[in-house]
């Protein structure tokens, strides 16, 4: 007995609601929603997952807009006869269409995390060995600095070097060689050993 009068009194409030619907051309109130949630929510639902490849999460979203469209054009639900599901439906499926529409003109968002996998260059350690490298240049005789800063750092040959410098090539290759071996020794002072 207790089960029929449950059902009596869900019908008779779905009747009610479908009679505010269709005759009030008041406000819509909160009765105006449930009774639309409880008549077309269970089948929007079902349709839209199809129109979204059954991304639970978007028909859900897409049934919830469609809802509160309606709830807010009540006047114009009011002034229609017959069923207000393929208002619905129509008001359903292009929001799905509006929503992919705007995914595909917006750029694809990229994700970040690649970026910081990939080790960016040291900057402390390269002032760092540059400073080094300039202290022990400076312990260098000034020829032997000339002579590395010429070969070395400027990529000159031997023989551009020597004719830069106004000294012959073999007083370039020696002062090299000797410039090589204090700059090691100065370095190595400095704890750095290759």
């Amino acid at each position: 007995m207790g089960v029929r009068k449950d059902a009596a009194v869900a019908n008779e409030r779905g009747t009610r609601a479908r009679h505010r619907m269709s005759s009030e051309p008041s406000e819509p109130d909160e009765e105006l929603m449930r009774a639309l949630y409880r008549e077309h929510a269970g089948p929007l639902l079902a349709y839209v997952l199809r129109l979204v490849a059954g991304d639970r999460q978007r028909a859900e979203d897409v049934v919830q807009e469609t809802l509160i469209r309606a709830w807010k054009n009540a006047g114009q639900l009011n002034r229609a006869t017959g069923s207000v599901r393929p208002w619905l439906v129509t008001v359903a499926r292009r929001i799905v269409i509006d929503g992919h529409r705007s995914r595909q003109a917006r750029p694809q968002e990229v994700d970040p995390s690649p970026l910081e996998v990939i080790p960016a260059e040291d900057e402390i350690d390269k002032a760092l060995w540059l400073m080094t490298l300039s202290d022990a240049l400076d312990d260098l005789t000034p020829a032997h600095r000339e002579v590395l800063v010429e070969t070395y750092f400027k990529g000159r040959t031997v023989n551009e070097a020597a004719q830069t410098l106004g000294i012959p090539s073999g007083t370039v290759r020696s002062r090299v060689f000797y410039a090589l071996r204090s700059m090691k020794l100065a370095l190595e002072e400095r704890g750095v050993t290759a």
